[in-house]
C-alpha cells in the first residue's frame, strides 16, 4: 500500500440530533452507559439531489396500489382506516423509526391490493406488515411477542409468522416500497438551500412533515396519491404554519417543490388545502373528547403550530 495515500475509516453516526453538538468524548460515554443506543449516520449530502429524486419519482409507480383497490376502499373507508391507526399505534408503543408505520400501511395496501379480500384476522395481517416493515428499517426490530401482546391475543406468534410468510410470498418479496418519508429528506435539503433555513428549523420541519405524512396514511382520501405529492404537501403545509418566511418566499417554496415532484402547482395546492383541512378535523375531533387535564397544555401550544402528534386524533 502506498503509504502517502490518507485512508480515513471514522464512522461518523450519532445517536440523535443533539449528540452531533457534543464532543467525541461525551458520544463514546453516553455509547457504553446508555445500554445499546440506536446509531444514525450523519445526513450525506452526495446522496441527496435531483438524480436521487428522479430515481425515487421512477420507483414509486411500481408500489402504488391498483385503481380497482383505491375505488374500493374510498367507497368503504372505515375498516382499512381502523387496520391503519392500529399500526399506528403499536409503531409508537413500541418506539419504532418513523419509516416503519408508512412501510408497513404500504406492505398492507399493496397485499389487499393483490388479494382484494380482507384476510381472516385483520389485525394479524396489520401486525405481519409491522414486523415485516420493523426487519426491513431496524436493527432491533419489533418481537412478534410483543405485536401479539398488542392485539390482546387475538393471534399466536406461529399464525403470525404464518401471516408474515404470506404476505412476503404475494408480494413476491419485493417489500422496500417507496413512501413519503423517503422524499422529505431531499425536498427538505432543496427547500433549505433556496431558504437559507436554519438546521433546527429544518428538523422541525422534518418532524412535523413527517406527522402529516403519517396522518394522510391513515386518511383513505390521500390513498391514489403518489408519496412524492403527499410528501411535497405536507412539506408545504409545515412551511406554512411553521416558517416565517414572506407570502413571496412560500409561494416560491410551492413553485420549488412542486417541481420537485413533477407536478402543477394547482395540484399541490390543492392536496396541501386537503391536508390542512384534514388536520383541523382531526384536531377538532381531539378537542371534543372528554378533557383529562389538557386546559393548562393548551394555552402552552402556539396556534399557529399546525401539528403535533399528541394533538391529532387519529
Amino acid at each position: 500500500m502506498d503509504r502517502g495515500m490518507c485512508v480515513s475509516l471514522w464512522c461518523e453516526e450519532v445517536e440523535d440530533d443533539a449528540a452531533q453538538d457534543q464532543g467525541q468524548g461525551e458520544d463514546q460515554a453516553q455509547g457504553c452507559t446508555g445500554g445499546s443506543p440506536q446509531l444514525r449516520a450523519a445526513w450525506d449530502p452526495t446522496v441527496s439531489g435531483h438524480r436521487v429524486i428522479q430515481r425515487l419519482l421512477h420507483l414509486e409507480e411500481r408500489y402504488m396500489p391498483s385503481m380497482l383497490y383505491t375505488t374500493l376502499i374510498q367507497r368503504d373507508p372505515e375498516r382499512r382506516e381502523e387496520l391503519a391507526k392500529w399500526a399506528l399505534e403499536v409503531c409508537c408503543d413500541c418506539g419504532c423509526d418513523e419509516a416503519v408505520f408508512p412501510r408497513s400501511v404500504s406492505l398492507m395496501d399493496r397485499f389487499l391490493s393483490a388479494s382484494l379480500s380482507l384476510a381472516v384476522s385483520p389485525y394479524c395481517l396489520a401486525a405481519g406488515c409491522v414486523l415485516i416493515a420493523s426487519k426491513l428499517t431496524e436493527c432491533d426490530g419489533v418481537t412478534a411477542d410483543s405485536l401479539c401482546a398488542a392485539a390482546e391475543y387475538s393471534f399466536q406468534p406461529s399464525d403470525l409468522r404464518e401471516m408474515e410468510r404470506v404476505i412476503l410470498s404475494t408480494l413476491r418479496w419485493d417489500t422496500a416500497a417507496v413512501t413519503p418519508q423517503d422524499f422529505l429528506p431531499h425536498f427538505l435539503a432543496s427547500v433549505g438551500e433556496q431558504g437559507d433555513a436554519e438546521r433546527e428549523m429544518l428538523s422541525t420541519l422534518r418532524r412535523h412533515s413527517d406527522t402529516l405524512a403519517a396522518m394522510c396514511a391513515c386518511d383513505s382520501r390521500f390513498l391514489g396519491a403518489p408519496p412524492s405529492l403527499v410528501a411535497a404537501a405536507s412539506l408545504n403545509c409545515a412551511l406554512r404554519g411553521l416558517s416565517n418566511k414572506g407570502p413571496t418566499q412560500l409561494s416560491k417554496s410551492s413553485e420549488a417543490l412542486a417541481e420537485l415532484c413533477q407536478t402543477d402547482l394547482v395540484v399541490l395546492q390543492c392536496y396541501s388545502e386537503m391536508i390542512e383541512s384534514a388536520l383541523r378535523q382531526r384536531l377538532r375531533g381531539g378537542l371534543q373528547q372528554p378533557p383529562m387535564e389538557k386546559d393548562e397544555e393548551m394555552e402552552n401550544e402556539r396556534p399557529g403550530t399546525p401539528t403535533d402528534m399528541r394533538e391529532i386524533n387519529f
